[in-house]
């Protein structure tokens, strides 16, 4: 029995990919490798998985149904963590394409090798962007989300739709996982934390939008590993009438000020930044705020991490391991 997990070379995969073999799962790592950002990244995360006897990789992009059919013919898969998609709300607006690929048809094509594979159960990312314009706060799973600002966020919706009926015609198990801004160590260069960290380090001033009136529910990894793998063992259960499709707020409950970050950021690094305020961009939403009640009761969630004890692990990773190295990035 083996665990498919897509976007392994990501961060959030990553990680995930190194709990399950921790606890002894055979993990069949899938991802495209892609430059949306550094491949040498992705590449870095996936040689700390290569060295383990239960974990194998394949370079391949979901679009391609013939290339996951011929994968799904060689391996017994019995369970699906889905975390691969084109990310980042803002170049999706950029380049919408890309998007109706990898998280359209890709996902389509995720669902339909569940259903003829008679996969036990299939966890899939969603994002806190499917919520869109809403002003009230925290945000609940069961709000409309029926006004997503950006095409990434549309596409996410249209994930859960998908999924929702997938499991009503054919009672595949679903579960989705709505992620509140992911941050930590290995993490993807795009993310605010990782420019403003990147730019204060290199002593570039740092653009502020919406001159800073901002606010995330900034969730560190080790807290979102945790919730997947909780999802991944609370397959939703099939009943005569019911739909086993379940979807959670996965964040931190906790949400900071955008200048809060930035102050936690200078602190740590012991500089302080050129900031520029700019307007508002485009796709973008003032705040973000989870209710995590559901996942609290039903998966027995409890992030842990605070910002600033996050934000202290990622500079000391970034500061050590990936700056140390001479590595660098371009920020979007």
């Amino acid at each position: 029995m083996a665990i498919l997990l897509s976007g392994a070379a990501g961060f959030i995969g990553s990680h995930v990919a190194r709990c399950l073999l921790a606890r002894g799962e055979t993990v069949i790592g899938i991802d495209n490798l892609n430059s949306y950002y550094d491949v040498s990244l992705k590449q870095a995360r996936l040689s700390q998985l290569m060295g383990d006897e239960k974990f194998t990789f394949h370079k391949i992009d979901i679009a391609n149904r013939q290339a996951l059919k011929t994968l799904f013919a060689k391996t017994h898969i019995d369970r699906i963590v889905h975390l691969a998609a084109q990310a980042g709300v803002r170049y999706s607006i950029e380049n919408p394409d890309v998007y109706v690929s990898s998280n359209l048809q890709g996902h389509a094509n995720m669902l339909e090798l569940a259903r003829r594979n008679q996969i036990r159960h299939m966890v899939y990312a969603s994002s806190s962007s499917v919520y869109g314009g809403n002003t009230k706060t925290p945000f609940s799973e069961d709000d409309l989300t029926d006004d997503p600002v950006s095409f990434y966020g549309a596409t996410k919706k249209s994930n859960e739709l998908l999924s929702n009926s997938y499991a009503h015609l054919y009672r595949v198990p679903l579960t989705g996982l709505r992620f509140f801004t992911v941050y930590g160590p290995w993490g993807r260069p795009d993310m605010a934390y990782w420019i403003f960290t990147e730019k204060i380090t290199s002593g570039q001033p740092l653009r502020i939008f919406n001159k800073g009136d901002m606010g995330r529910d900034f969730t560190y990894i080790d807290d979102i590993v945790d919730g997947v793998i909780r999802a991944l063992d609370h397959s939703p259960v099939i009943t005569t009438d019911g739909v086993p499709h379940r979807v959670y707020n996965l964040g931190n409950d906790s949400p900071e000020e955008l200048m809060t970050m930035v102050s936690m950021i200078e602190e740590k690094l012991g500089t302080a930044a050129v900031k520029v305020f700019e307007e508002m961009q485009k796709g973008d939403v003032k705040r973000t705020w989870a209710d995590i009640s559901r996942a609290r009761k039903e998966l027995g969630y409890d992030p842990k991490i605070t910002l600033e004890q996050g934000l202290s692990n990622f500079i000391d990773w970034y500061v050590g391991t990936w700056e140390q190295a001479g590595r660098k990035t371009v920020s979007r």
